[in-house]
């Protein structure tokens, strides 16, 4: 249990939305069913609207007092993500991270959600409906990996490794066209820089030891704020570009997650500049 909602029955729910509202619309869409919310890669589904409303009033009934925040309630009324720095409960939802995959018929998208107490994130879900398993914090408990079957396991980041050896993802779509320019040339550093467009199995394989960074520039809480708890609890330096410590308060100042500490200060002076 953290604060008022139960982090089981949140994660059963998030497997509920996938197995109703989402699976069933998997490369079923119909004509009408997928829209342009800013721009041409910038989707919504109909699948992510039935599933935050199945989310959310699930939430309303077994945590009544929690500030619902969810992407697709704030695209319809952006006054709603006020809201979450005072909330002293609040539930944030992604119903599904990786609309433009789903939408294009990739599996790989995820359900997120965090609970967030008195401004701080203090527990983190992403659910991969394609694999049926969770990855789960809570603050001071570690990561986890939950299976269907029940079994867990301990999640660990990878250790650190020379500049010219990093894997990672980085997202750059949101760079002014020059700096855009400039960290695209620096990323030939590393071995591989890459982009899921998808944050959730972004921070799933990080959690997992898979890479050694992730790079965002845009923060929207219901993107970041699972998967960066998720990242700590495995034992990830986070902080934004400036050094700060990631809050849900924050919505820029980007963000860089790294296996540690000196590897996170390698990349920020040597590839994520701007």
């Amino acid at each position: 249990m953290t604060e008022t909602v139960d982090i089981a029955q949140l994660a059963n729910l998030l497997q509920e939305a996938a197995a109703r509202e989402i699976l069933p619309r998997f490369r079923n869409l119909g004509t009408g069913d997928v829209r342009m919310k800013t721009e041409a890669i910038d989707l919504v589904t109909e699948a992510d609207e039935a599933a935050e409303r199945l989310i959310k009033s699930r939430v309303a009934e077994f945590a009544p007092d929690a500030v619902f925040i969810g992407e697709e309630s704030t695209a319809a009324d952006p006054t709603l993500l006020d809201k979450l720095a005072d909330a002293t409960l609040a539930v944030v939802v992604d119903p599904i991270d990786g609309t433009f995959n789903y939408a294009a018929g990739m599996p790989l998208f995820g359900v997120m959600a965090s609970v967030v107490a008195n401004g701080e994130t203090v527990a983190g879900i992403i659910y991969d409906p394609m694999g049926n398993d969770w990855v789960i914090a809570e603050r001071g408990s570690g990561a986890w990996l939950c299976k269907a079957d029940g079994s867990q396991e301990r999640l660990s980041v990878s250790v650190g490794a020379p500049l010219e050896a990093l894997v990672g993802c980085a997202s750059t779509g949101f760079y002014e066209a020059e700096d855009r320019r400039t960290i695209m040339s620096n990323m030939a550093k590393v071995r591989i820089a890459t982009s899921y467009r998808c944050a959730a199995h972004e921070y799933r394989a990080f959690a997992g030891g898979h890479f050694h960074f992730l790079m965002y520039k845009k923060l929207m809480p219901w993107d970041h704020l699972a998967g960066a708890l998720i990242a700590e609890e495995a034992g990830a330096y986070v902080a934004r570009f400036d050094g700060s410590p990631y809050t849900a308060r924050d919505i820029d100042g980007g963000l860089l997650v790294a296996s540690d500490r000196e590897t996170w200060t390698l990349l920020r002076r040597e590839v994520f500049v701007k």
